[in-house]
């Protein structure tokens, strides 16, 4: 952060401070190499922007009010130099501008220590010098790029042809980590026109057939902007969530691109060397500027403050946010990276965040004018479900996909649940048979269980209610239709309350023996505990009955630690001293 301040920043933890009271959360902060490395949690609303240093740098020169004085987004960059050694043809409106960068005799090796030691920081393995630059800068601006090795595509007439198109069906193409992806008509790729192959998933990850080794000498630079949507779906379809397309899928501004390919360029012949050929830049519709209206009252409306004109204009010059004044109204020039602001609340929130959410004043809601209306499967889900657990049930959630059903799920969890369930029984009865090793150590004397959920059956979505337990066979009712006499066989048993267990396997033993009448059962259970010792977690009397004048009582006990798993070695020690301590007093073992 410092490289964009003159001014010294204050100590990590203001910093810290700051960002979260004012912008975004601070999920951590780690020491690395001698700087702390802040984790900040940058929220939806703000990914076109801040997913960035130079985004999260000008959050802190506006909440600290210390000037930004080395700015990469401030000077318009320099695209003059044009090249027709290679050509763009964008085939999709998915992709609004596509930059290529033809760059040739370059030396590709390892980065520069510095460079390494600021990747490695954010969590990056560096590659080489072409491929650490690219990354570089994405972080640094927040724009993606990539590189492609200009010797593996194939030239006509000394000239290379890219295109944006959108896939073949079932075309395949191997990425950079050496798998194979089958394609949809619905994705993007970068496709090199000449060989008619694909060597990018736009907006994802790039191919093997123009990966950069060590053997590449010229490059062509790719800095694009894609469709946000089509590139979250196409990530989700492949699996294949990048650092590229997280920055795409929170839509940046296609102004973007220009400065993430200047600053590339011109890092890469610092530290790769080479000659710039020039640029070849289709960007057919270009953004269009924006302006933002608001009023001194309006912000106080919105707000509920008593703000004044040098507050709210201070605040929106700490934003960098230019604006001309007429009357009370402030005319906002948006800058290109501020997809969030068009309407008067924006501007509102940015001055609140500014001028500090604590001297926004508490204000309460207005009370209602009707009847809160019900929600009728809610109430239904709820009565059901407090009533079921008065009964001694417990909820469970299980998966919706099964190994059958009506319905086929196009994006398969796995290859043995392509299906929507049409019953909650399979699950139930699962559940059931998964708890009932369990029964002892939970101290229940039976396992029930219900869901509520959603099943897909002749042609409809429906939400049922199923119950089951060791002593009923599974039942499944349409929620809305559950009413008091659904219960009415369903014996009372009270609920437990919840304690913490332990993830290691338990044991369980058994005494048995005869005891002279009268004999209290309690006492004799405190007696097994204090000679039990401390690893067992549950003492249960299941068995007693008289003869000839004495009396069998049968524990159970349940050995268990919170740190490990218990040999039977240990059990049988601690059981050696209960049979001991009962022998003394006179009882007979059984």
């Amino acid at each position: 952060m410092q490289k964009y301040f003159d001014a010294e920043l204050p100590p990590t933890q203001e910093v810290s401070d700051a960002l979260t009271f004012h912008a975004f959360e601070i999920d951590g902060v780690e020491n690395i190499n001698g700087d702390d490395v802040l984790d900040v949690k940058v929220t939806p609303n703000r990914g076109h922007d801040c997913l960035s240093h130079r985004g999260i740098a000008k959050e802190l020169s506006a909440i600290l009010a210390i000037p930004l004085t080395s700015d990469p987004l401030k000077y318009l960059p320099d695209l003059s130099k044009k090249t027709d050694a290679v050509s763009v043809a964008i085939q999709s409106s998915l992709c609004s501008r596509y930059i290529a960068a033809y760059v040739r005799g370059v030396k590709v090796g390892p980065s520069p220590s510095w460079l390494r030691e600021r990747l490695e920081a954010v969590g990056q393995r560096s590659i080489n010098n072409v491929v650490d630059a690219t990354n570089f800068v994405m972080f640094n601006i927040g724009q993606p790029l990539h590189a492609f090795d200009a010797g593996k595509l194939l030239a006509k007439d000394k000239k290379y042809r890219i295109q944006i198109r959108p896939a073949r069906q079932g075309e395949i193409m191997t990425a950079l980590d050496e798998k194979n992806y089958e394609l949809a008509e619905s994705m993007l790729v970068i496709g090199d026109e000449n060989a008619d192959e694909a060597i990018g998933i736009a907006g994802v990850k790039g191919g093997m057939p123009a990966a950069i080794t060590e053997a590449t000498n010229d490059i062509i630079i790719e800095s694009a902007n894609f469709d946000g949507i089509a590139t979250r779906k196409t990530a989700a379809a492949l699996k294949l969530r990048t650092d590229a397309s997280i920055r795409f899928e929170q839509v940046i501004s296609p102004e973007l691109a220009a400065y993430g390919m200047r600053g590339v360029v011109d890092l890469l012949l610092k530290i790769a060397g080479g000659e710039l050929i020039g640029f070849a830049d289709e960007y057919p519709t270009p953004q269009e500027k924006k302006t933002a209206q608001v009023s001194l009252a309006q912000v106080n409306s919105i707000l509920g403050t008593n703000l004044g004109e040098k507050e709210i204009m201070n605040a929106l010059e700490r934003l960098g946010l230019p604006f001309k004044r007429g009357g009370e109204m402030f005319t906002v020039s948006v800058p290109f990276e501020r997809l969030d602001i068009s309407i008067p609340e924006d501007l509102a929130e940015e001055v609140a965040r500014i001028v500090g959410l604590d001297t926004v004043p508490a204000t309460a809601l207005s009370p209602l004018t009707t009847k809160p209306e019900i929600n009728e499967r809610f109430a239904a889900a709820e009565h059901a479900r407090e009533r079921l657990m008065r009964l001694g049930y417990s909820e469970i959630f299980t998966s919706v996909f099964a190994d059958k059903g009506e319905r086929t799920v196009l994006n398969k969890v796995d290859g043995v649940r392509p299906y929507l369930r049409d019953s909650l029984l399979p699950g139930l009865e699962a559940a059931l048979a998964k708890n009932k090793p369990n029964k002892e150590l939970l101290g229940l004397k039976e396992i029930k269980l219900f869901e509520i959920g959603s099943i897909w059956k002749d042609g409809e979505e429906t939400i049922l209610l199923g119950t089951i337990s060791e002593k009923e066979k599974v039942k499944e009712i349409i929620l809305e239709t559950m009413t008091a006499d659904h219960y009415a066989e369903m014996p009372l048993s009270t609920a437990q309350r919840y304690t913490p267990f332990s993830k290691y396997p338990f044991i369980v033993r058994d005494v048995a023996f005869w005891a002279p009448p009268p004999t209290d059962a309690d006492d004799i259970l405190s007696v097994i505990q204090d000679c039990a010792g401390g690893l067992v977690v549950k003492i249960e009397l299941f068995d007693r009955f008289e003869k000839n004048d004495k009396v069998s009582l049968a524990y159970r006990l349940i050995f268990q630690s919170f740190d490990r798993t218990l040999t039977d070695e240990e059990a049988n020690v601690a059981m050696e001293k209960v049979y001991v301590e009962l022998r003394s007093k006179g009882f007979e073992i059984r």
